[in-house]
């Protein structure tokens, strides 16, 4: 993580050399080809990471909102980053595992990594057939061995994750429904204060 974060921070002080060359539009989709490409790479790995990683994560993020709107260090960065429409971490590690989830279940076209495939949905299961949960679309979350890292396994962490999400959400006819539900629950989750 700390050589995804040299990265980071690299790639927008070079950013920030071209800042007064480049239009606002066009410099904000520099950012998110180079710094959040570097972001979101395998972050469905950082589920349950400890509170100071997620900020130094978040710090990222920060930076790059500030480059854009050539704010101060110390400015005040929530309404920036609603505006650039941008999730925090955590939620971005959350939408990462759910679309991965969702692509599982639904067989895209094996567009979904094979190891996932044991993910079981409670309606599934062979004892479930004559209860109303039988009809949920909930996973079953598998035993965890290890308190410290059991959870942050991706078919733990998944079904978590899909269990937590609003039946509307899960029963997307596609996957770009899907996504576009989960992005605006993810948004209203990030920024609720902003919301209300």
């Amino acid at each position: 993580m700390q050589r995804t974060l040299v990265r980071c921070f690299a790639a927008l002080r070079q950013l920030r050399q071209i800042r007064r060359a480049v239009p606002t539009a066009t410099f904000q989709m520099l950012v998110v080809a180079l710094v959040h490409s570097l972001l979101d790479y395998c972050n469905a790995v950082l589920v349950g990471i400890p509170a100071y990683l997620v900020r130094r994560l978040q710090s990222v993020l920060n930076a790059a909102a500030r480059l854009i709107y050539h704010l101060r260090p110390h400015d005040h960065i929530t309404d920036a980053l609603a505006t650039l429409h941008w999730l925090r971490v955590p939620e971005r590690v959350h939408y990462k595992i759910a679309v991965l989830t969702f692509k599982v279940l639904h067989r895209l076209h094996d567009s979904a990594p094979r190891y996932l495939g044991p993910l079981v949905a409670v309606a599934d299961l062979p004892s479930r057939r004559a209860l109303r949960s039988a009809s949920t679309s909930c996973l079953v979350i598998p035993p965890i061995k290890l308190s410290t890292v059991g959870s942050r396994a991706i078919s733990a962490a998944a079904a978590q994750v899909w269990n937590g999400l609003p039946e509307a959400v899960i029963s997307s006819s596609s996957l770009q429904t899907f996504r576009h539900q989960l992005k605006t629950l993810s948004f209203s989750i990030s920024y609720l204060h902003l919301i209300l």
